[in-house]
């Protein structure tokens, strides 16, 4: 199987910045895209930004000029960086991947990391 570890949550300011980091492992392994995804209460899971091995990326609305996607694919991790943080960014934030650990393609999901936005 596929594992996804997020670090880097916490609360931070408004305007503020914060590093997401997720490490993907597993036998095998191959990915194909990685990025994140966001969830809070009463709002629909929202795309945050997604990278393919390629480079090429997209994100979503309301985060683009803020956030910035990138990935080492030799070390199987995509990093988020978020500047200028507003309130409404809090939410859990949730490392996803498109992989294969030796069996076949499918979409993985880590446990997620809470990111807290303060005025």
């Amino acid at each position: 199987q596929v594992q996804l570890v997020e670090s880097g949550g916490g609360t931070v300011q408004a305007g503020g910045t914060l590093r997401l980091s997720c490490a993907a492992s597993g036998s095998s392994l191959s990915i194909n895209s990685m990025g994140w995804y966001r969830q809070a209460p009463g709002r629909q899971r929202e795309l945050v930004a997604t990278i393919i091995s390629d480079g090429s990326t997209n994100y979503g609305d309301s985060v683009k000029g803020r956030f910035t996607v990138s990935r080492d694919n030799a070390k199987n991790t995509v990093t988020l960086e978020m500047s200028n943080l507003k309130p409404e960014d809090t939410a859990v934030y949730v490392c996803a991947a498109f992989a294969n650990s030796g069996r076949h393609w499918g979409w993985y999901w880590g446990q997620g990391t809470q990111v807290t936005v303060s005025s």
